[in-house]
């Protein structure tokens, strides 16, 4: 059946409009305004429209247009073309099997589709679900999927939030992804950006009042999510939010930046995504993971909303990511500050945040506030080494595989999959790829281009990086320099080290104590002047020598991994050479 959520195929919401007119075939439909209660803004096509799968389709408002659909599913000719029906019931779902998952316990993949194959597409992505299992992965987590401008992009400039980009393989590929990876035993969490619109194609504004002009984040004007006829902006979001969740299939959403949201309502959109997952949640019996990625340090994102929180599943931590980079490349340029010292990720694997209501020297403010032990898990927090961000954010998209030793790599891999919190890799990361992931667009428009260019730049200035060697993110070939490089992950070091996430995932899995207690279970020791941190979960310990000369520490146990050959545990001493970690398993 072909149907909006919610409405009929056609109907759209145009509560500014003097006059609607649908294109639909070739043919032109006059539309009638819907004046039934709580449909304010509404507008309704005639009976007699015929359009069947695949049909092309726009509308005209107060003459203008025609404009794709705000609620388009296919845009098979760009955001600028006219929009194409989609069936979603079409496809025979083979996932009956899939209960779905929670946190607790589980690593995500963090991947970009147009880079992960050299395809850059679902069906692609699809062939490589079997390394993934082997690998121990839980979670996919894909970058942004919806339709933006151009051919290639990090997805955060998309403009229509229900289509697939169709150079992916448009939507009827990513519900064969979807049914795929549950088959094999992995869910799919999409990120999804709800705190902007893109640059081009942005048509939603000639419908109504999506935006807050004069309101704006770091991106631009900011989604109405409080203003006058806000109820039927946030409609469209929740409704997205719901579409991805059951028409898809998807297991939970990533919510990009928070922060961003705007919204001064006595009930915060992010309280209502929680109860909208625990609505869908309760409805299908599988689990339904929404995860917000926020740098407030504000604990309440993953309080119970009967404790006045808004109930999320997660949020991400990036304290826990500036801490473990800090301490491993020595880098504390810009808002890594804060973050040089054992000291500092010691309290993050005890506390979960560093700003915890503490001076923040980037910010030159205090930030944060502290996590209530018995209101949160430390799975709520996900974790990472490196992510898209603080991969692609840099001026050369460079991996720490370009600046750490085999032996910081390790010990990187060794914290983020052990810690307490859920670990979250982004994709190549396991096999120390070689290849960067800079920022790149392809934004057909050459003053949008030049801009975002030049923008790009500025962005780097308290970060102290050479604007010089900024890639031009509209170059073809930095887009191509992002891809990785499959032939890797069996040779030398990148062999080596896929084969420590591969054991260190196991080891998650067999140990309890490292994913079940709460945040008192975490005690940590560490010395900065002999440069080693060591934790215990329960009965399981890590120890990481941070340092270039070895290490002895009394402990009393079995090893259960070392990511250094050379490593002993005899008579109740652990030799652990410069640059490496063990886990022991404690008598």
């Amino acid at each position: 059946m072909l149907e909006h959520a919610g409405e009929g195929l056609f109907d759209v919401w145009a509560p500014n409009a003097a006059s609607v007119t649908l294109l639909a075939d070739g043919r032109e439909y006059p539309m009638e305004q819907n004046h039934d209660a709580g449909a304010r803004g509404w507008w309704r096509a005639p009976a007699d429209v015929v359009a069947g799968d695949g049909a092309s389709y726009g509308y005209k408002v107060d003459g203008e247009g025609p404009f794709p659909d705000p609620r388009s599913r296919r845009q098979p000719d760009g955001v600028h073309g006219l929009s194409a029906t989609f069936d979603a019931t079409v496809h025979e779902w083979q996932d009956q099997a899939w209960k779905g998952r929670g946190l607790k316990g589980a690593l995500i993949y963090e991947m970009h589709l147009g880079t992960f194959t050299p395809e850059g597409t679902l069906e692609a992505a699809a062939g490589k679900l079997d390394y993934l299992v082997e690998l121990g992965v839980d979670f996919i987590e894909l970058l942004p999927v919806n339709a933006f401008n151009g051919v290639h992009n990090w997805g955060y400039d998309g403009v229509l939030w229900y289509a697939v980009h169709e150079a992916y393989g448009g939507p009827a590929a990513y519900q064969r992804f979807v049914d795929a990876a549950h088959q094999a035993g992995l869910g799919v969490i999409q990120d999804v950006v709800y705190n902007h619109l893109g640059p081009s194609g942005n048509y939603l504004p000639k419908f109504g009042p999506y935006l807050k002009s004069g309101e704006g984040n770091t991106w631009g004007d900011s989604v109405n999510l409080d203003g006058q006829d806000s109820d039927g902006v946030r409609r469209y979001i929740l409704e997205n939010a719901a579409m991805w969740l059951r028409d898809y299939h998807v297991d939970g959403l990533r919510l990009d930046a928070v922060h961003a949201l705007r919204d001064e309502r006595a009930v915060h959109i992010l309280e209502d995504f929680g109860a909208l997952g625990d609505r869908i949640e309760a409805e299908t019996g599988i689990p339904r993971t929404l995860i917000a990625e926020s740098d407030l340090n504000n604990p309440r994102l993953i309080y119970p909303r009967k404790d006045n929180g808004y109930g999320l599943a997660g949020q991400w931590s990036d304290d826990f990511h500036h801490a473990l980079h800090v301490n491993l490349s020595g880098e504390t340029t810009g808002y890594y500050g804060d973050f040089d010292s054992l000291a500092v990720l010691s309290k993050v694997l005890e506390h979960g945040f560093l700003h915890d209501g503490s001076y923040s020297s980037f910010r030159g403010r205090h930030h944060g506030r502290p996590i209530r032990h018995d209101l949160a898990h430390p799975s709520a927090l996900v974790v990472c080494l490196q992510n898209h961000d603080q991969i692609g954010n840099r001026a050369i998209g460079d991996r720490l595989t370009e600046t750490l030793s085999d032996g910081k790599l390790a010990i990187g891999a060794v914290l983020t999959m052990t810690s307490p919190f859920t670990p979250m890799l982004f994709m190549g990361e396991e096999f120390a790829a070689s290849t960067p992931w800079q920022f790149f667009t392809s934004h057909p428009e050459p003053d949008l281009g030049k801009a975002t260019a030049e923008g790009r730049i500025k962005e780097f200035e308290r970060m102290g990086w050479d604007p010089a060697v900024v890639p031009d993110p509209q170059d073809p070939e930095t887009f191509l320099r992002s891809k990785l490089k499959w032939e890797e992950a069996g040779e030398g070091r990148h062999a080596r080290l896929l084969g420590l996430y591969r054991e260190l995932a196991q080891l998650r899995r067999e140990n309890p104590e490292l994913v079940d207690g709460g945040f008192s279970e975490t005690a940590v020791e560490f010395d900065e002047d002999e440069h080693w941190l060591q934790f215990s979960r329960g009965g399981v310990r890590v120890v990481c020598n941070f340092g270039a000369e070895a290490l002895e520490t009394p402990v009393e146990g079995s090893l259960l991994l070392s990511t250094d050959h050379e490593a002993a545990l005899n008579e109740g001493k652990l030799t652990l050479p410069g640059e490496s970690a063990a886990v022991v398993r404690v008598n």
